[in-house]
């Protein structure tokens, strides 16, 4: 099995597994899947977010998923407990596929690690 192969199912199964956990088995896409690693990584899953929020959210999910690819470094909690992080790298001019690739093979990384999943 080819490592995109291996990828696409690893990905095909995290986002059932997490679809049925968070969706209601509504099939979650990229983004929804990030926002939830946010809400995660941020420890307040109980609390509602607006839409602003939503969006930090989001962007500390992509750190946090890009922090072991040396693109960002965990730098500090703030005094509401949101966590901060520093750019070490700029991010390479990705296209549009790569960028999706590289999210996901970082997303379900991160679940292995948090072993959600195999």
């Amino acid at each position: 099995m080819t490592r995109d192969e291996n990828l696409k199912g690893r990905w095909d199964g995290l986002q059932k597994k997490l679809s049925n956990q968070f969706a209601d088995g509504e099939s979650m896409d990229l983004d929804a899947i990030i926002y939830v690693i946010g809400v995660q990584e941020l420890g307040q899953p109980h609390r509602k977010f607006k839409k602003d929020h939503k969006i930090d959210l989001m962007h500390i999910a992509i750190c946090r998923l890009l922090e072991p690819y040396g693109y960002y470094e965990f730098d500090y909690f703030d005094e509401d407990g949101w966590p901060h992080y520093k750019i070490l790298e700029q991010l390479p001019t990705l296209k549009a596929g790569e960028q999706s690739v590289l999210m996901k093979e970082a997303i379900v990384n991160y679940f292995i690690n948090n072993e959600y999943i195999d």
